[in-house]
């Protein structure tokens, strides 16, 4: 839970759900990983079980005690679509989401096969986005059970970008974001993937966000892109 994330596109995160396990070639590095069990050995309570899926009721309102309208990033430190999260926690969370009608609430998931199931049932609130990690052209199929679901804003987060990804259909998509893997071990991104998806988001007048280039020294090698950062939001 954090006020003034660090994380660019968003101002908050909030994590009613901590824990995953990996499911595809982005989650090689996890970032989410490393953190929680450096919080486990710091002995913070809330990752005393380290990566394991955990849920956490007592946040659950947390939200609500936001008064200032903030952008939030639902479970950076996990997925709320997991196998392992109940489906009552699920309905829950879209409960507080819609609640909170102040905020925006931003949820980023690579599970879209369960997020397609369940999309029917949920309520999706206009300040609810939803989002799906494309990590290369491997699963660049998870894209269709989002615009499956009848969420008011749909996205792309193509973090960490691992391949060249050419002509995906972006129609109703609202946004993207691209960005480099950080950190230890990182794999490298190259500027012929970056520009391929920004030339298509020019053509198809898709809000282009740039998180970073990565690497060990992230804040070394900046976000500037065509010598230009690029924070594009949806217009809400």
């Amino acid at each position: 839970m954090s006020l003034n994330s660090k994380i660019e596109w968003t101002h908050s995160t909030w994590n009613p759900v901590t824990g995953c396990s990996k499911i595809s070639l982005g989650c090689e590095n996890c970032y989410a990983e490393r953190m929680a069990k450096r919080l486990k050995a710091m002995e913070n309570n809330t990752y005393k079980n380290g990566f394991k899926v955990t849920l956490h009721e007592e946040l659950l309102e947390k939200p609500l005690k936001w008064r200032q309208p903030q952008m939030v990033f639902v479970n950076s430190m996990g997925d709320l679509f997991h196998e392992d999260v109940p489906v009552s926690f699920i309905f829950d969370t879209f409960k507080i989401m819609k609640q909170a009608e102040w905020h925006t609430f931003q949820v980023l998931t690579k599970r879209t096969k369960r997020l397609k199931e369940l999309s029917k049932e949920i309520e999706w609130p206009k300040n609810v986005w939803i989002g799906v990690t494309i990590e290369s052209e491997e699963y660049v199929s998870r894209l269709n059970d989002i615009l499956d679901t009848d969420a008011y804003i749909k996205f792309i987060s193509f973090e960490p970008l691992l391949s060249q990804i050419k002509n995906i259909c972006f129609k109703g998509i609202n946004w993207v974001i691209v960005g480099g893997e950080s950190g230890p071990k990182s794999r490298t991104m190259k500027k012929e993937w970056v520009f391929d998806i920004y030339e298509q988001c020019k053509t198809d007048n898709i809000p282009f966000f740039f998180k970073q280039w990565g690497g060990f020294h992230k804040k070394k090698n900046g976000r500037l892109f065509q010598n230009k950062v690029w924070n594009e939001m949806p217009l809400i």
